[in-house]
């Protein structure tokens, strides 16, 4: 069926995007509409055919299609476009479809079209709030256009407002988080908000397969508990230094932005294979200010839609020469903590969450291939490892990437939907399975401890020593465990009291 709107454009001037359309549209015989994955197929009746130009075609893709800024990008970037552009403004000097038009190129490219200033018409919005998230307006005089994208030319994330997104937008976590304190009381909560902040760091490690060295667990859980919320911008240089070396310490190989390229890969059959490969360095200071500027445009915006763009749009720029995977995963608890919407000192253990199963580790992994893939895919021709070169930080690479100014817009302009989508599914999951499993184990150890103390005295960490070691032993108590507490031989009678005891308080845990 013939293809209209972004499709016809993408066909006409041989122009096609690294990330695709989420809306494809057709002529049929009769109007329908389907759906494959994320993508929506929509097939409409003769009527709706545009006629075969580019500005018929781009005002039916800005009406019914939404705005794809990457395509937008290399559309605009071939010279006859701009040509077109600039006819359009002369015949419809008022036209929204227009204005917005050449406001989209003078947003992306770094020239303005030879067109005379708006004087008449009402302002139009660059983006429909209604279908994409969007950022604090400020009105463009020249187009007479509001424009409200939540980022700059450097990076600017697409985050479509389908029917997930707007419950991740109104998802209230307070409510849980009452809910908790409700339960097992404030003092307990935050007992063990000092434990999840360990679980989080130790679980953030396993993610990237480190989780047996205690010493770095332990500093990532510092950093946590130290720096959230506690930097006005956590993009800048010397709040990602402070970060980068509370992280890694003392002993690190590499320090600061990178001056050379990364790629994250496998090896299979002794070979490496690359899943995905980060901006040029050359790029990395505008694209990190990009993302502080979509900090600002979006302040008082949903926590959850903000975290989720900051910690994805952040490990896809990969800016830092080491600890990109932490600072990412960082970054969500330290936005939800600016944001008021997790107070101090709570942690939500979202990487605990997920690493909690190897379906759930596959599901972080999936929605990271959802930007890695397409992009790999695309580009597979333009790499290859090859002759040693050494970077401007002293880093030496063999990884040959010849594409970096084309896959630009592809790295400045990603599509975040699935990424807030899935975000909000972990902390749900954190905050009602995680951390009340966390609550519910803490008030049963307690429960245990006060049984116990009715017959035995002893301290809490002699207690906790002792109430570990008879669960992990099927309640009961193991030979090494009576070498470190002789009083088990000397009176026997104890066991079965404390095996009671603690079996008792831990009863609705084990059901």
């Amino acid at each position: 069926m013939p293809q209209i709107g972004y499709q016809w454009l993408s066909n006409q001037y041989g122009v096609v995007p690294v990330h695709p359309f989420a809306v494809q549209s057709e002529i049929g015989r009769t109007r329908f509409t389907s759906t494959d994955g994320d993508i929506r197929r929509e097939v409409y009746p003769e009527p709706y055919r545009p006629s075969p130009t580019l500005p018929d075609n781009l005002t039916f893709a800005f009406r019914h299609e939404g705005i794809h800024l990457e395509f937008l990008a290399r559309l605009y970037a071939i010279p006859a476009v701009r040509g077109e552009l600039e006819a359009w403004a002369q015949r419809e000097p008022t036209g929204a479809y227009a204005r917005r038009a050449c406001f989209f190129y003078e947003w992306l490219m770094p020239e303005r079209l030879n067109a005379p200033d708006t004087v008449r018409g009402n302002y139009v919005e660059a983006l429909n709030p209604a279908e994409f998230v969007v950022g604090a307006v400020v009105n463009n005089a020249r187009w007479r256009v509001r424009d409200n994208l939540p980022g700059n030319r450097d990076f600017c994330p697409v985050i479509r407002r389908v029917e997930a997104v707007q419950r991740a937008e109104t998802y209230d976590l307070a409510s849980p988080l009452a809910d908790l304190e409700a339960d097992y009381g404030i003092d307990l909560i935050l007992r063990s908000a000092v434990w999840l902040t360990v679980k989080e760091s130790r679980a953030s490690f396993l993610i990237e397969r480190e989780q047996d060295d205690e010493d770095r667990i332990r500093r990532f859980a510092a950093v946590m508990e130290s720096e959230c919320g506690r930097h006005a911008d956590p993009f800048d240089a010397a709040t990602l230094d402070v970060l980068q070396r509370g992280i890694l310490g003392r002993s690190a190989l590499r320090y600061g932005i990178r001056r050379s390229p990364v790629y994250v890969g496998h090896v299979a059959r002794y070979q490496p294979v690359v899943d995905y490969i980060a901006p040029a360095w050359e790029r990395i200071d505008a694209m990190l200010g990009g993302l502080s500027r979509f900090l600002a445009r979006t302040a008082g915006g949903a926590p959850i839609v903000r975290a989720a763009a900051a910690s994805f749009g952040f490990v896809y720029v990969h800016p830092m020469a080491d600890g990109n995977g932490r600072i990412s995963r960082f970054l969500i608890n330290d936005i939800l903590r600016r944001d008021g919407a997790v107070p101090a000192p709570i942690i939500l253990p979202v990487s605990a969450t997920i690493t909690h199963s190897t379906r759930d580790r596959a599901a972080y992994d999936k929605v990271l291939e959802r930007f890695s893939r397409p992009l790999m895919k695309h580009y597979a021709d333009r790499y290859e490892f090859g002759k040693t070169a050494v970077g401007e930080d002293g880093v030496e690479y063999n990884l040959h990437f010849h594409a970096y100014d084309d896959a630009l817009p592809a790295w400045q302009y990603p599509d975040l939907t699935a990424h807030v989508i899935y975000l909000a599914d972990v902390i749900d999951a954190t905050l009602t399975q995680e951390m009340r499993t966390e609550a519910r184990f803490l008030h049963s150890n307690d429960t245990a401890r006060r049984a116990i103390k009715e017959f035995l005295e002893a301290p809490d960490t002699d207690l906790d020593a002792i109430i570990r070691s008879i669960r992990q032993n099927a309640n009961s108590v193991s030979n090494s465990l009576r070498k470190r507490y002789p009083l088990f031989d000397e009176r026997p009678e104890l066991i079965p009291q404390i095996v009671q005891a603690i079996s008792e308080s831990f009863g609705e845990e084990e059901e």
